[in-house]
């Protein structure tokens, strides 16, 4: 009996062993996504509707302030915080759930090949790119911008450089084998040579910069931060190679 239980014991660790998660994502990763979910939850279901516009006057990216203080809500100092804040608020249970799946689809890639400190500083270069562009199309109007979008842009234009190209591989000089070495990061060049790559970035970018269009194509306006997703991408697209560590 003890030898059949110490069996059955080592088939049992075996078998939960061999069982992988379904959902293995980082802490960082979890984090971020439960803080939005968290964030559109308190305003949704806690927070009066007084209090949701004080966390939109001091949170949320109204690019007015840096022309006209006086006229601006909560004055100039937030605009030292909300190109970077903005990112945890949304307009609804749509937009951060899309965003939040989008979010964990690419800060995957990105946070296991450079690590969870400089996926959030892609993830904070691509929402203040985002906020920048998103100011520079709209003054001298009144608009704010919420959402993670160029954030998660940022993310998206960063994997783009590296996640379609092919694995490289290495010899192990002990024993001959080949060893796989991960994917390089590609050049602009080799971006738009790679099928996939092109596609990809191409219809991204065709997408966003046609959204200023669809009121004359379709008649009514579209609530959608184009400006952010095209600023936050371009920056992560061209700030990667920064993270890129040097291998002697």
């Amino acid at each position: 009996m003890g030898a059949d239980e110490n069996m059955k014991s080592d088939q049992g660790d075996r078998g939960a062993s061999s069982r992988q998660p379904i959902f293995n994502l980082h802490p960082v990763i979890a984090g971020f996504a439960g803080l939005f979910i968290a964030v559109q939850a308190l305003e949704s279901f806690v927070l009066n509707e007084s209090a949701r516009n004080e966390i939109i006057v001091w949170l949320a990216f109204i690019p007015y302030r840096i022309i006209e203080i006086a006229g601006s809500p909560g004055g100039f100092w937030p605009i030292l915080w909300t190109p970077i804040t903005h990112a945890f608020l949304h307009a609804g249970w749509e937009h951060v759930l899309l965003n939040t799946v989008w979010f964990v689809i690419f800060a995957t890639p990105v946070t296991g090949r450079y690590g969870p400190l400089k996926m959030v500083l892609l993830f904070a270069a691509g929402a203040i790119a985002g906020a920048v562009a998103f100011a520079a199309t709209t003054l001298p109007e009144f608009a704010i911008l919420l959402g993670a979008s160029g954030g998660v842009a940022g993310l998206t234009g960063a994997a783009i450089r590296f996640m379609f190209q092919p694995i490289q591989y290495g010899v192990n000089r002990q024993t001959g084998e080949r060893v796989p070495m991960g994917r390089h990061l590609a050049s602009i060049r080799d971006v738009f040579r790679n099928p996939t790559a092109r596609f990809f970035t191409i219809v991204w970018l065709a997408l966003n910069a046609v959204v200023p269009f669809l009121p004359v194509l379709i008649g009514s306006t579209v609530s959608v931060a184009w400006q952010a997703h095209l600023g936050g991408f371009l920056a992560g697209f061209f700030l990667v190679p920064l993270c890129e560590r040097r291998v002697r």
